[in-house]
C-alpha cells in the first residue's frame, strides 16, 4: 500500500474535459489527482520561418506553471531550463503521431499551462495536448484548411518509478521526490514507444527494473488512450 492508499498499478483519479477554452481552436483540461493542466491549441496560418517553402505543417508546444502552481511561488513569465526541456518533449511526442505533410502551411501551437503541480505534469500535458490537437485539427478539416485528419496514431504519457524498493505507477510529488528510480513513458495508442526518460536518483537500475516499469507504463497508457478515444469520438446524434 502506498502513502495515499493506492495499489501498485493504481493511477490517481484522472479526468479529461475538452472545450474548456472557448476562444481556442482546441482545448483540454486534465486532472490527475491534484495535478491540473490546461492545454489550449492555436491554429496559426503560417509555419515557422525556417519551414517556408516546404510542403509540411508544424506542431509545437509551450509549457509553463502559474506562479503558485507549486509549493513555492515562481516568478511569472520566467522559464527555466526544465520548462524548455518539457515543452520540447511535448512537441516531439505530438509530431510523432502526425503526418505533417497532410497539414501544409499550418502550424498548431499547444500552450500547456500547469494550474496545480503534484507530480507528472509533463505526462499530463502530453495526454491533454493530444485531445486539444485533435480538436484543433478537426476544426481545420471543417474549415477546409486541410483535407483530412493527419493522425497516424494517438499518444499518451505516464510516469512510473521505484519507491521504497517497489515499482509503482503514476507518481505524485511525494513519491517522485523520494523515488530511487523515476521514469516517464510516452506511448502511442498502438503501443509504439515515442520516448522513455528514466533516471536513477542516487541509485542504479537493472534491465529487469526497466522492463517492470515499462510494463506499468504500458498498462497506464492503455487506460489513458481509452479515455482519449472516448473524449475525441464523435457523439451520435
Amino acid at each position: 500500500m502506498r502513502h495515499d492508499g493506492r495499489k501498485t498499478k493504481q493511477m490517481r483519479d484522472v479526468k479529461l474535459k475538452r472545450g474548456v477554452n472557448p476562444f481556442a481552436e482546441g482545448s483540454c483540461l486534465i486532472e490527475m489527482g491534484a495535478t491540473k493542466v490546461q492545454v489550449s491549441a492555436t491554429v496559426d496560418p503560417k509555419v515557422p520561418p525556417w519551414m517556408k517553402g516546404s510542403d509540411k505543417g508544424w506542431v509545437t508546444a509551450e509549457y509553463g506553471m502559474l506562479p503558485r502552481a507549486n509549493r513555492e511561488r515562481s516568478k511569472r513569465g520566467r522559464k527555466s531550463g526544465r520548462d524548455y526541456e518539457i515543452q520540447r518533449l511535448i512537441g516531439r511526442s505530438l509530431r510523432a503521431v502526425v503526418d505533417l505533410k497532410l497539414m501544409p502551411g499550418i502550424q498548431i501551437i499547444l500552450d500547456c499551462d500547469v494550474l496545480l503541480a503534484d507530480g507528472g505534469t509533463r505526462c499530463a500535458s502530453i495526454t491533454a495536448a493530444y485531445v486539444a490537437l485533435h480538436e484543433a485539427l478537426k476544426q481545420c478539416v471543417k474549415n477546409g484548411d486541410i483535407k483530412r485528419m493527419p493522425f497516424k496514431d494517438s499518444v499518451a504519457a505516464i510516469s512510473a518509478g521505484i519507491v521504497d524498493g517497489k515499482a509503482v505507477l503514476d507518481l505524485d510529488y511525494v513519491e517522485d521526490s523520494g523515488a530511487d528510480v523515476d521514469a516517464n513513458f510516452v506511448i502511442t495508442g498502438k503501443g509504439r514507444l515515442v520516448e522513455i526518460q528514466m533516471t536513477g536518483e542516487e541509485a542504479t537500475f537493472s534491465e529487469d527494473d526497466l522492463n517492470e516499469l515499462l510494463g506499468l507504463g504500458r498498462f497506464g497508457a492503455r487506460k489513458l488512450t481509452a479515455m482519449q478515444k472516448d473524449m475525441t469520438r464523435e457523439k451520435k446524434k
